[in-house]
């Protein structure tokens, strides 16, 4: 007994032992880290300075619209973000030190000063810069809207830490304007994936770009970040996918991969000379208005007048000409967001190649708008079965599903035209055997009789010789 006492003693001193070493561990690391921190972290005295007035949470501005400009920059925050090398007066280049706080300075609003100071970041990230501007969201601001983005309401100045960190999914910057889609997000394969596996797994901007983005409806560059990842999707299709090429082009990615989604037919117009979608231009609504007089009662354009709106954007006068290019999709940003693990994704044919497949129901004509994003306007369904929208919709003739009633009857004549003639050679052939058998025989025998005549004229010829 007292051996087991003596024993259980020892551990105890030993497991003491062991906590009090990982308890100065941990301070020494601390205080390690906080001494590289501080020889890491040289702040000039301006901007000391103005971290010595600001780092109060009440610090703030009432401006002229009666929004509250927050003044408030954490020193604690500041010197961990990415910008602790960059002085104050880098970015707030305007402000006098003399004046500052003693002059008024007109704020109209909260968007107008954020908007104000975007060239401060031209200074140093002029390439993500030069990127933006040729973004959707750059597209937007141009158009005048209040809710793009602009570089403060993704990236916090004063707080900005690095991107190979890996936060909170909750604390990514597109949750603020894109709510919906990212809940949906954060509960499909990619969100799950990304809360167990950290960076390692995509989060939107690895699909989208961070900098550059573009309509994800408008193009193929969500498909090709899809492949980016899984490189080896194209051949894993083929194994069991006739014809996998044309699927991918086709069918986005989603469209099997959220099997619960609602899909459609998106008809995009595309220009076949640069092979890009057209785009409306600025200040020209040419295709609200157009479909707007192609479907006057706003039942979907059906074949005649999907005909004609094509015949008016291929009277711009240019060499080009305007088709249209099928793409099987799901039916909302929500759904494409919805992705499930691979093992149920759709591999069923029957869902799109049987008559009157839901996927087919629902059909849509788009163009990019200023913006980038897409304009769309509804189309009737039965266009996908008309012999009249053949030259309309090209490529998008999809076995089993979109049947074309005039083309069956066509192919039906050719097979039947096809199995016909040979079937009328050989009845012909038939009936007139008799016949030619019958020419045959007379054939030979005046053949013969020719032969036995020549023959005799051949022995009476000595005795004509001699008389």
């Amino acid at each position: 007994m007292k051996s087991v006492l003596a024993t259980g003693n020892m551990t105890s001193v030993i497991f003491g032992k062991r906590c009090l070493q990982v308890v100065m561990l941990a301070l020494g690391l601390a205080l390690a880290s906080a001494n590289v921190l501080s020889e890491t972290v040289e702040l000039s005295e301006e901007t000391q300075a103005c971290l010595d007035c600001h780092d109060k949470e009440t610090k703030q501005k009432k401006i002229e619209n009666g929004e509250l400009l927050s003044l408030h920059v954490s020193a604690k925050a500041f010197t961990a973000s990415m910008h602790k090398e960059t002085d104050c007066e880098d970015c707030h280049s305007d402000i006098d030190g003399k004046t500052h706080g003693k002059v008024a300075i007109d704020i109209k609003s909260l968007r107008d000063y954020a908007l104000g100071m975007q060239d401060s970041c031209l200074t140093c990230h002029k390439k993500k810069v030069t990127e933006y501007g040729d973004s959707v969201h750059a597209a937007m601001i141009k158009e005048g809207s209040q809710k793009a983005p602009l570089c403060s309401d993704c990236h916090q100045p004063h707080t900005v830490l690095s991107t190979k960190l890996a936060g909170p999914i909750e604390a990514t910057p597109c949750a603020k304007c894109h709510e919906d889609i990212f809940k949906a997000y954060a509960k499909d394969v990619h969100g799950i994936a990304r809360v167990a596996k950290g960076t390692s797994a995509p989060i939107c901007a690895d699909c989208h770009q961070a900098h550059n983005v573009k309509a994800a409806s408008m193009g193929s560059g969500v498909k090709d970040s899809c492949i980016s990842c899984h490189k080896d999707a194209v051949k894993q299709h083929e194994d069991w996918l006739p014809n996998t090429q044309r699927h991918f082009s086709a069918i986005s990615c989603p469209a099997c991969h959220a099997p619960d989604a609602k899909r459609r037919v998106n008809l995009r117009l595309y220009d076949s000379a640069t092979k890009l979608q057209i785009s409306e231009k600025s200040g020209v609504p040419q295709f609200d208005k157009r479909t707007g007089a192609a479907d006057v009662n706003n039942q979907g354009l059906n074949e005649r007048a999907l005909w004609s709106l094509l015949k008016e954007f291929n009277q711009a006068g240019d060499d080009s000409k305007t088709v249209l290019q099928g793409r099987l999709e799901v039916s909302s940003g929500v759904e494409a967001h919805q992705l499930s693990v691979k093992s149920k994704a759709i591999k069923d044919c029957d869902t799109c190649h049987k008559k009157g497949a839901e996927p087919f129901q629902s059909v849509t004509l788009t163009i990019a708008g200023p913006d980038g994003r897409p304009l769309r306007h509804g189309v009737q369904n039965d266009v996908l079965n008309s012999l009249m929208s053949v030259d309309s919709v090209q490529g998008f003739y999809v076995i089993g599903s979109t049947r074309i009633k005039w083309l069956d009857i066509l192919l039906v004549l050719v097979v039947l035209g096809a199995i016909s003639v040979p079937l009328a050679h050989m009845t012909v052939k038939r009936l007139f055997k008799n016949m030619r058998e019958k020419l045959e025989a007379e054939r030979v025998a005046a053949q013969a009789e020719a032969k036995r005549q020549a023959a005799a004229n051949e022995a009476n010829a000595p005795e004509d010789n001699t008389k």
